[in-house]
């Protein structure tokens, strides 16, 4: 019972560690939020690889998730779109979003895969306070989540297409874009009731951004 425990613990501080300072963020960290040692965190996790590759999956399975419960809830394309957008938000889950699901969205839309080509507004990766760069997924694990990966673009894709054909998203918006809004979180605000209601006024504001104008 207390390993499981620990388990538990050592994965919501994981999410909440790597949410706010990026998958670069030392194991210690972890174990600090999940007040245990490191060696507890190690025995579970034999790696940080194995550990961000555990929370990467989990998200990009929660998106996809998310992504396929807009499509069957919503007959209205942007309705369904928006919506996705909404719930995954106020997850939390964009901002875990490992960025090898960015890059192959980028490459998906440059070959024709999702639509029209993509603008490459890729969101760079989040930096450690003090300076440098957070790290991103291994590479080795990157190839072993390209299924799950395809899966959430696939599944987001056809979101972004139906609106596109409605009429109601803009012609130029892609997959990308609509990613780079899942992970634009608003400033961490000490307060939760103002944490969320500055990330659903910046949703807002995006979301006004993605839709079409009349000529």
């Amino acid at each position: 019972m207390d390993a499981q425990r620990n388990l538990e613990h050592v994965l919501r501080a994981a999410r909440e560690v790597f949410g706010e300072l990026g998958y670069g963020a030392p194991m210690e960290d972890v174990a600090r939020r999940a007040r245990v040692g490191v060696g507890t965190v190690y025995r579970r996790f034999p790696s940080k690889d194995v550990l961000v590759r555990r929370i990467a999956e989990e998200e990009i399975s929660r998106l996809t998730e998310q992504a396929r419960a807009a499509l069957g809830q919503e007959d209205e394309p942007w309705s369904a779109l928006s919506r996705f957008l909404r719930t995954s938000v106020a997850s939390g889950a964009g901002r875990l979003l490992p960025p090898q699901v960015l890059r192959v969205g980028v490459a998906e839309e440059r070959s024709g895969g999702a639509g029209q080509k993509a603008d490459a507004r890729v969101p760079q990766q989040r930096t450690r306070p003090g300076g440098g760069e957070s790290g991103a997924a291994p590479e080795g694990a990157a190839a072993q989540d390209d299924a799950g990966a395809a899966e959430l673009l696939e599944v987001v894709g056809r979101l972004v297409e139906r609106a596109r054909a409605s009429g109601a998203l803009r012609p130029d918006v892609s997959v990308s874009d609509v990613l780079l809004v899942i992970a634009t979180a608003a400033p961490a605000l000490p307060n939760p009731a103002q944490h969320a209601a500055a990330s659903a006024r910046l949703l807002d504001i995006l979301l006004e951004g993605l839709r079409s104008r009349p000529a």
